[in-house]
């Protein structure tokens, strides 16, 4: 993920102030949660306000590296939001406790094939320590006015040199290994040899020759799209659903020859949460209700964990939003799943070089 920000353009203009500044939204004081900007939207915890009176308190980051090193150096919240590829390094760094899921209304709702995926959710001990909350892909996203269809039936088109200076994908490690494995043919990243990392970052280096702007979250690729900067991205659903809302002409290509990655993120408790547990619980309940599917799916273009959810969610709006027959490219996507250390940090490593043009 997802550098994952996800919302409705009003909400976005306003949190990414906030996440600028590091700034925390404060309300109730005995649960502070840890997020990309965002997701305070009350609408995801409406249960967690009608029964606490408020809010949580919210304070945010920019990318999950960044929320790693902060809790690493000791800051404290009670509730955290990272995503597939993140959770192991997390737990395995001593920041995480077990999850206690006979609080967690709904915990055997969670959708079966998500909750299949290894070392995520659960630890072969049986125990659980992230709960998943939000999915999406990050896919090729276009502007059909200025863009022939055609044109991108395949992600190398991305390094096509006809689209030079009017590309943008994220400052994402994750999401760019994510499309040069595409692009190269890997679809479990977790298994990648040095040729195939080689491979993936030559691609990303001819990527860089057509990049405009490297995006930073959801505001910043809407914008670029939006104010005709960019006519083809490498972006999350929501880029899309908020640029189509705006009346720009952005469609996302799902069916490209190498297909989309996808993505899980979800809660997790911190080993030394400072605040209210029993309010912890409350939040994971509140945003795992089924009826926030419906805002998730309507207004972010995103799928919740919560197959009860989903399955609510009206056909015709699943249709719209591609989720209608997960199913039809389940096969031809990479799942964003936890990658070994030592590929993450050549990944990483490798990944400032090439946007610093070596």
């Amino acid at each position: 993920m997802k550098t994952m920000t996800r919302r409705l353009t009003l909400t976005l203009a306003l949190s990414g102030v906030l996440a600028a500044s590091a700034a925390a939204l404060a309300a109730d004081k005995d649960l502070i949660v840890f997020d990309w900007s965002g997701y305070e939207d009350p609408g995801f915890h409406q249960k967690y306000v009608e029964k606490n009176g408020d809010s949580p308190t919210f304070t945010f980051f920019g990318d999950e590296d960044e929320a790693f090193e902060k809790a690493r150096a000791g800051f404290k919240a009670d509730l955290g939001h990272p995503c597939s590829q993140s959770v192991v390094k997390w737990r395995e760094a001593g920041l995480l406790q077990p999850l206690d899921t006979s609080k967690i209304s709904g915990w055997n709702d969670l959708n079966p094939g998500i909750m299949a995926m290894k070392d995520l959710a659960t630890t072969a001990d049986g125990k659980a320590w992230f709960m998943p909350w939000d999915w999406g892909n990050s896919q090729l996203t276009y502007n059909s006015d200025k863009v022939d269809e055609k044109d991108v039936q395949s992600l190398k088109a991305l390094a096509d040199p006809k689209f030079k200076g009017r590309v943008s994908i994220g400052d994402n490690v994750d999401d760019a290994y994510a499309l040069a494995s595409l692009a190269i043919g890997l679809k479990d990243w977790t298994k990648m040899t040095d040729d195939q990392f080689k491979q993936a970052s030559d691609f990303l280096r001819e990527v860089h020759k057509n990049v405009r702007s490297y995006w930073t979250d959801s505001t910043d690729i809407v914008q670029l799209l939006g104010g005709g900067e960019v006519d083809l991205a490498w972006a999350w659903n929501d880029a899309t659903v908020q640029s189509v809302a705006a009346g720009v002409p952005i469609k996302a290509k799902k069916d490209t020859d190498e297909g989309i990655s996808t993505w899980v993120c979800g809660y997790v408790l911190f080993k030394d949460a400072p605040g209210n547990t029993d309010k912890a619980y409350d939040y994971l309940n509140a945003v795992n209700d089924p009826e926030v599917a419906n805002i998730l799916v309507k207004d972010w273009g995103y799928g919740q964990a919560n197959a009860k959810g989903m399955a609510g969610v009206d056909q015709a709006v699943l249709k719209e939003k591609g989720y209608d027959d997960v199913q039809k490219f389940v096969d031809k996507t990479l799942f964003q799943a936890p990658v070994p250390s030592e590929i993450k940090l050549k990944m990483i490593a490798e990944f400032e070089k090439i946007k610093a043009g070596y």
